[in-house]
């Protein structure tokens, strides 16, 4: 059973940092896309970040290039998302995913229960 636990959200003044971290467990991923999503109120749920498990190769929303940095932790099984130069629009709660194979778009199997960032103006 694949289990996504997401942690180190909170509250953060604009301009300011967090770093999210994704534990994984229940199975070994290679072949795996490990993502980041974001979920506001009334808003629907969008893509911010993917990395793939075996070579790393890393994917970003637009809105979020340049400032969050995806990597993960083989040994650890974990995924991290740095967040630097946070602004109040990046206000959501952050959902850890996981896919087997394919690209990193489209569904995704495995989902943790989220974390919640609030970013001040």
């Amino acid at each position: 059973q694949v289990q996504l636990v997401e942690s180190g959200g909170g509250l953060v003044q604009a301009g300011g940092s967090l770093r999210l971290s994704c534990a994984a467990s229940g199975r070994a991923f290679s072949n795996f896309i490990m993502g980041w999503f974001r979920q506001s109120p009334g808003i629907e749920r969008e893509f911010v970040a993917a990395i793939t498990w075996n070579g790393g190769s890393t994917y970003y929303a637009n809105s979020v290039k340049g400032r969050f940095t995806i990597s993960r932790d083989t040994a650890e099984n974990t995924v991290y998302l740095q967040m630097n130069s946070l602004k109040p629009d990046d206000t959501a709660v952050y959902y850890c995913a996981a896919k087997y194979g394919g690209g990193y778009l489209g569904a995704y199997d495995y989902w943790g229960q989220g974390t919640q960032v609030t970013v001040s103006s």
